[in-house]
């Protein structure tokens, strides 16, 4: 249901008043019903309908040289573009239900000139609690019926004729909306003596099949099938053949633009057509431009949604790698803090090692050079054992001769001249190795007394 600003738009197009307060007024006077306050100020000013009707017979409305007076023709006032809205039954917009949400989004596209006339829902019985009895035609049997009215009508008549499309009501008004152009409507009641002459030489003539194909979007129906039957008392088809112009509006509405009803030259229908393409074009081009806008905005924002999804990628990106680049820095610190800290444990515990070797040394050579004992003084029974180490430093001392080779090692440890431990003390002359094996062995047992000079071999 339109709003109250869409309302006296529409009042004033079809009207032709200017004055917003005046038509404020007249809607108020009547409730905001638009269609009885247009139908109470058109009652006026307008004496006829603007439905095209001929009384004439059939045969001399086709002759081409009849013009439009000769023939009963009235023709439909110019003020307005749409002179009858037309509420569709459930029973036809359940076919196809894609254009109940579809519509909504032409907006109004008949806005420029409306009279409101609501039809009635047809075909719709009220059964219990309220409820449809109405069998609702799904959209297979609405095309199914469109493709059967379209084989047929490929069958009888010529090959030049409009591309009715195979497929119901509702989808052939989508796709008019669709693609910005008016609907073409034929309803055809093959019973009827005049429509196979109509179809012959008006709706299958090049110049009118030219046309409509065009500038169209053309769908027909047979009267005798469900949609068609419903689709004529929707839209009050009273005489055959019947054409009509319409567009889709709002809600379960259409704009009937103009019809007509009865023969009709292929001059006539070209004429009508032609007139109601050119006071509907401005409505079509501006419904195009609008949703050219709609197409231009969604891809701009389509366009800066994709640019801000990058910038948001990009700089989560940077984040994600600063924050990659901060926690290996961090890592790396904390590894080289823990290698530090492990090295100086390292060197704190080498230190601490070579102390308490160095110390057990010490108390070592303490301990051999306590065991010595005194040094003899010079005697028969004492030995003389110079002792040569490998720095060139030489060291000498007395023995008992009695005294091991082992005390001379013990001597050797007590002087804390060597860093090693394992050596041996040789001779020169002759060379004999004094090892372990010999260590239990006398100075004078081992051939050095009275003096015995030993270098020190390192092992």
């Amino acid at each position: 249901m339109v709003d109250v600003a869409d309302k006296l738009a529409c009042f004033q197009a079809v009207t032709g008043l200017e004055d917003p307060d005046l038509c404020t007024e007249i809607l108020q006077a009547h409730g905001w019903d638009l269609e009885l306050a247009i139908s109470s100020f058109t009652s006026s000013n307008q004496s006829s309908a603007s439905t095209i009707t001929s009384d004439s017979d059939p045969r001399d409305s086709l002759d081409p040289t009849q013009s439009a007076s000769s023939s009963g023709l009235v023709p439909a006032p110019s003020p307005s573009i749409a002179w009858k809205l037309v509420t569709l039954p459930f029973s036809v917009i359940s076919g196809s239900l894609g254009l109940v949400s579809g519509a909504v989004g032409l907006g109004l596209w008949a806005a420029g000139g409306v009279l409101s006339y609501s039809l009635g829902m047809i075909g719709l019985g009220q059964g219990r609690g309220g409820e449809s009895s109405a069998r609702l035609v799904s959209v297979s049997a609405a095309a199914s019926e469109a493709m059967e009215f379209v084989a047929a009508f490929e069958r009888d008549y010529r090959t030049t004729r409009p591309n009715f499309v195979g497929e119901g009501f509702m989808d052939a008004l989508q796709r008019s909306r669709n693609s910005f152009k008016l609907l073409f409507v034929y309803l055809h009641s093959p019973d009827h003596p005049d429509s196979p002459v109509f179809c012959e030489r008006t709706l299958c003539s090049e110049a009118v099949a030219a046309f409509v194909n065009e500038n169209f979007v053309a769908w027909g129906a047979d009267i005798r099938a469900s949609e068609g039957f419903k689709m004529s008392n929707s839209l009050k088809a009273s005489r055959f053949p019947f054409c009509a112009v319409v567009m889709p509006t709002t809600n379960q509405r259409i704009a009937l633009l103009q019809q007509v009803e009865g023969p009709t030259s292929p001059e006539e229908m070209l004429t009508m057509l032609q007139k109601v393409l050119e006071e509907s074009s401005p409505v079509l081009v501006t419904a195009r431009l609008d949703a050219e806008e709609r197409r231009n905005n969604m891809r701009l924002r389509e366009e800066q949604d994709a640019a801000y999804r990058a910038a948001l990628e990009a700089d989560q990106a940077r984040e994600r790698q600063r924050r990659e680049e901060q926690e290996r820095l961090e890592r790396e610190a904390a590894e080289a803090e823990q290698k530090q800290k492990e090295e100086e444990e390292a060197h704190e515990r080498a230190a601490r090692e070579a102390a308490e070797k160095e110390a057990a040394r010490a108390r070592m050579r303490e301990q051999k050079a306590l065991s010595l004992g005194d040094e003899p003084e010079k005697g028969p029974s004492v030995t003389q054992v110079l002792v040569r180490f490998p720095t060139g430093e030489r060291k000498e001392r007395r023995f008992h001769s009695t005294a091991t080779i082992q005390s001379v090692y013990d001597y050797v440890d007590s002087l804390g001249c060597l860093e090693v431990e394992d050596y041996s003390l040789v001779s020169n002359f002759p060379r004999v190795t004094y090892g372990r094996d010999k260590q239990s062995l006398s100075l004078k047992e081992a051939g050095l007394h009275p003096q015995a000079s030993l270098f020190v071999e390192l092992n």
